[in-house]
């Protein structure tokens, strides 16, 4: 928010800039204000960075492991969220395959949720949810371990081939974390 430079392992929006960076949209101003940015690392005033709604973090090797988007924060219970974190945490434990962790209600009653397809088809321990939630809750404050684990068998696709989050089911009884 601030156009410096993450400390190293801190997760920050990714900006590109440079010789060869593209002036704007075409024929789109309001798009182009809100994406280019002035460059304040560069000594031409007409110099842009490009913000790209990609986040991501700093290794000690200088490589940047891609954390999500942007757009993916949410804020509970006063507390900015960044989903991809949670979902790249889940897909650190052998158990899950793919993962996607999405906010439901509004105000003080929203909580996360994280839908999981997992590595084996088998049926799983009736212990998995608390596995999972220990495994985030060593890695992540608490309130970024989401309060229910859907297991499905497959991710529900849109047409296009996308996640289609309106297809995703509400969550039974048994999916919530025991604490």
């Amino acid at each position: 928010s601030n156009y410096q430079p993450v400390p190293l392992g801190a997760v920050g929006e990714i900006f590109i800039g440079g010789v060869g960076n593209a002036r704007g949209y075409l024929n789109q101003p309001a798009l182009t204000a809100a994406r280019f940015t002035p460059d304040p690392f560069s000594e031409d005033s007409k110099s842009r960075m490009y913000k790209t709604g990609d986040l991501a973090r700093y290794l000690p090797d200088g490589n940047l492991v891609y954390m999500g988007r942007s757009d993916d924060q949410v804020k509970i219970r006063g507390f900015r969220i960044e989903l991809g974190e949670i979902e790249a945490r889940l897909q650190e434990h052998p158990l899950v395959s793919e993962v996607v962790v999405v906010p439901l209600g509004k105000g003080s009653d929203k909580r996360l949720l994280a839908y999981m397809v997992m590595t084996r088809t088998e049926e799983h321990e009736p212990q998995s949810t608390a596995i999972l939630r220990s495994h985030l809750a060593t890695r992540l404050p608490e309130y970024m371990v989401p309060a229910a684990f859907v297991r499905l068998d497959v991710f529900p696709l849109t047409p296009n081939g996308k996640l289609d989050r309106c297809a995703l089911p509400t969550p039974g009884d048994d999916d919530y974390a025991r604490q």
